[in-house]
């Protein structure tokens, strides 16, 4: 990325009370709306479906398969250019972010009620067919939302804003769920997920009621082919331009390698050492939810007082630490109260980490690809988990029992650790930084002067 005159990072120290009165403004307060609208859409074709189908007496390896239907989320990038480079016809007038809310929002309300329609017990292929659906429109809808987050908020709230969204993404997704379950038993499966199709709501009336994000930025108008080339490649040459650019896109993928395979194995671990079900349901249900919440809330404070590189250094560490932690929970054997200290601080770090990483991604966006960049990052920092280590974790255990499994969870995540300090010593994290992550000492984005943004 070309150098700024007079740009500065936003995440300068902060004192404690700027640090939480962030949570308290309008920005964040859209995040969080923006975040339920997100999560439930993960609701519907999770656990609600298997419930559903299972309720319909549907073989287990058919509910299993469905899981594929997740698969969608992944490949968003291919088509996150579209938001960022195609604007609608006569709804582009209330603005491109807006106007593909309400396009994105009504799309993931009628794939829902699509689905709600269907039968499985008469056509499991076009359950199946209507969950995939629901998966790419709400795939769409994921990367109007995080776009329009990202634009929104202001940078020193980036990380207080990834904190709320994270907040109304866990209540968007539960409340669906509970909620399909409740009106289920009363009135059907079918008139459960119409219901809950209004949960596309906050998101869209967030955006109508905010309007256009004040950080939106379109580089060129949209009009021949070549102008359409540059809205599907433009995203990812301008990214890999940047120095250190490949260092950036290696650490995205390496940095949680380690936690997702520790996580993957939590509820295996926990069976082998003889825990009820009822003590799995207190400790790692109820003492992990909430201490999932308070690692949210300490994650963005800590962003706005440490700054981005301490933060998000202190999270790769902690995250790390707290896969040791199972180790020691595998040593020790049946114990509540290790299982409780266990749960506690990895979500407590799980929390945290994912507030302050989640709000690094966003700030290297430039605000001309919003959408399209965080797709692709999005994309990639899940891609190893879903696809690499899920295959091996069970056979590693098998193999080296669960304290050195978890021994090595914890070297595993070293790599990132030690990737992230060198970026930050050398420079390398504000080399590659987006503009979202940048301010002007006026308090404007700054901009790069090779083709200069202007405003939509």
């Amino acid at each position: 990325m070309a150098e700024t005159s007079g740009a500065t990072s936003a995440q300068q120290p902060r004192s404690l009370w700027q640090s939480v009165e962030p949570y308290f403004e309008k920005e964040s307060l859209a995040a969080f709306f923006l975040g339920i609208s997100s999560g439930f859409p993960y609701a519907m074709i999770g656990a609600t479906l298997t419930t559903r189908l299972a309720q319909d007496n549907i073989d287990k390896a058919t509910v299993t398969a469905f899981t594929l239907a997740f698969l969608v989320y992944n490949f968003k990038i291919f088509w996150a250019w579209i938001p960022d480079g195609l604007r609608l016809p006569l709804l582009g007038r209330l603005g491109q972010r807006v106007s593909w809310m309400i396009v994105s929002g009504l799309l993931v309300a009628a794939a829902v009620i699509n689905l709600a329609l269907a039968d499985p017990t008469a056509d499991i292929a076009w359950v199946a067919t209507s969950a995939v659906l629901v998966g790419a429109a709400g795939a769409t809808f994921d990367i109007v939302i995080d776009a329009y987050r990202i634009e929104t908020l202001k940078p020193y709230q980036l990380g207080v804003g990834s904190g709320m969204s994270q907040y109304g993404w866990r209540i968007g997704s539960a409340g669906a769920g509970a909620l399909a379950l409740v009106i289920a038993a009363r009135m059907g499966w079918s008139a459960a997920y119409v219901a809950c199709a209004a949960l596309v709501l906050p998101a869209m009336l967030t955006a109508i009621v905010l309007g256009e994000p004040p950080r939106r930025k379109v580089e060129i108008a949209r009009k021949g082919v070549g102008e359409v080339w540059q809205s599907i490649a433009g995203p990812f040459v301008e990214f890999f331009r940047r120095n250190g650019a490949l260092l950036v896109l290696l650490f995205i993928l390496v940095h949680k390698v380690g936690d997702t395979l520790a996580n993957l194995t939590f509820r295996l671990l926990f069976n082998d050492l003889g825990f009820t079900n009822d003590e799995i349901a207190i400790y790692d249900v109820g003492v992990g939810f909430w201490a999932y919440l308070i690692g949210v809330f300490i994650g963005g404070v800590a962003y706005a007082k440490l700054g981005l590189k301490k933060s998000v250094l202190v999270a790769l560490v902690l995250m790390g630490i707290s896969n040791l932690s199972f180790a020691l929970l595998a040593a020790a054997g049946h114990s509540n109260w290790g299982m409780a200290g266990a749960i506690g601080f990895e979500n407590i770090a799980s929390g945290y980490g994912g507030v302050v990483v989640v709000a690094y991604f966003s700030a290297l966006c430039d605000l001309r690809f919003t959408a399209a960049q965080y797709a692709l990052i999005s994309a990639a920092a899940s891609i190893v988990g879903r696809f690499l280590t899920g295959t091996t974790a069970g056979g590693l255990i098998e193999t080296m029992g669960y304290v050195n499994f978890y021994l090595l969870t914890t070297v595993a995540a070293v790599p990132g650790i030690v990737l992230f300090w060198w970026m930050s010593r050398s420079g390398l994290v504000d080399e590659a930084m987006g503009t979202a992550g940048e301010v002007e000492e006026g308090g404007e984005v700054a901009i790069s002067p090779v083709n200069p943004a202007t405003p939509n």
